[in-house]
């Protein structure tokens, strides 16, 4: 079997804003840095702004005082895109609304939906939870009321409403019109 010739690339592999983020979370300065590294401070500058690249025992001696995998450097982010109106439908529950899942399906730290309610929609009869820790409402477009157990929200175009996700809750389009919203899940649910 022949392997493929791979030609080399020339680009630059541009690190620096990662060792940047990493130090940075570490609540570390350059010069704490640099005194635990050995490395100056003038060349750890340099490496963050990608306009040098340090060794590879000055990387991993980088890395190991900044509590981050050499690999997490290169590896490519993780991403997921959902264009407008492509995000697969899912239903929680209602009549007269349309859900999208907006966030890719494996994700599991938050989830997006976007739900269009036709007017006089409405969500369960009975009040209901879901099964994360916050729920986040915010009205892209209309008006929507959301019901939770003692008080009820008459909510606007640009209004964001954040409760605890196992709160009992329901909702209902109110108006003659459309209403687009989004909710956002913290973490994920597993309803």
């Amino acid at each position: 079997m022949k392997a493929l010739p791979v030609e080399p690339s020339n680009v630059p592999v541009a690190i620096g804003s990662r060792i940047r983020a990493a130090r940075q979370a570490q609540r570390l300065t350059i010069e704490q840095v640099a005194d635990a590294t050995g490395l100056t401070k003038g060349f750890l500058s340099r490496v963050e702004r990608d306009l040098t690249s340090p060794s590879v025992a000055s990387l991993v001696t980088l890395c190991q005082v900044l509590s981050v995998s050499v690999g997490d450097l290169f590896a490519a982010p993780e991403t997921h895109l959902t264009r407008r109106d492509d995000g697969p439908r899912i239903s929680l529950g209602g009549q007269g609304i349309v859900e999208r899942l907006l966030t890719a399906r494996s994700e599991r730290r938050l989830q997006i939906l976007q739900a269009t309610i036709e007017p006089r929609g409405r969500g369960e009869s009975e009040l209901y939870a879901v099964d994360c820790d916050v729920d986040v409402l915010h009205v892209v477009k209309g008006r929507i009321k959301l019901i939770l157990t003692n008080e009820e929200y008459d909510l606007e175009e640009g209004d964001t409403l954040s409760f605890p996700g196992r709160e009992p809750h329901t909702w209902v389009n109110p108006t003659d019109e459309t209403v687009e919203v989004l909710w956002v899940l913290v973490p994920a649910a597993s309803r």
